[in-house]
């Protein structure tokens, strides 16, 4: 695995896969998304209440690879690196299984904040994150 800013270690659940046995991949999205507002939350920031105070961080573009499946009951870490460009924030974030740390997916998604519905600069992520 390749170092990282913050991991998550999740599970496969049955219901997450298609009729192939291998997990059908829009979780794989569910599964970097949660693994975000993780890494919020272990920074004391939370992504519900950041709305309620008109700060939204929404996805602008996501590109996704996908390299090897996951299965049921599969243990998996999935990891996030962080980096800015201009007013974006791209997470690079990656999957692997946990039994031999095989990449399974990797990702690049690109969020941007609206603040009062206006996109912005937000100065209050670029403090948690140290951007």
């Amino acid at each position: 695995m390749k170092p990282c800013l913050f991991s998550l270690r999740m599970k496969v659940r049955d219901y997450e896969c298609d009729l192939q046995g291998i997990v059908n991949n829009a979780n794989y999205q569910h599964y970097t998304e949660h693994t975000r507002h993780e890494f919020l939350l272990s920074k004391g920031v939370s992504f519900a209440d950041l709305h309620q105070r008109g700060i939204d961080a929404v996805v602008a573009r996501m590109n996704m690879v996908f390299k090897q499946p996951l299965r049921s009951g599969d243990e998996f870490i999935c990891t996030l690196n962080i980096k800015k460009e201009g007013i974006k924030y791209i997470f690079l974030q990656d999957i692997y299984r946990a039994s031999d740390e095989k990449l399974v997916f990797t990702s690049e998604i690109t969020t941007v904040t609206l603040i009062n519905g206006r996109l912005s600069d937000c100065e209050e992520l670029n403090t948690t994150f140290n951007l």
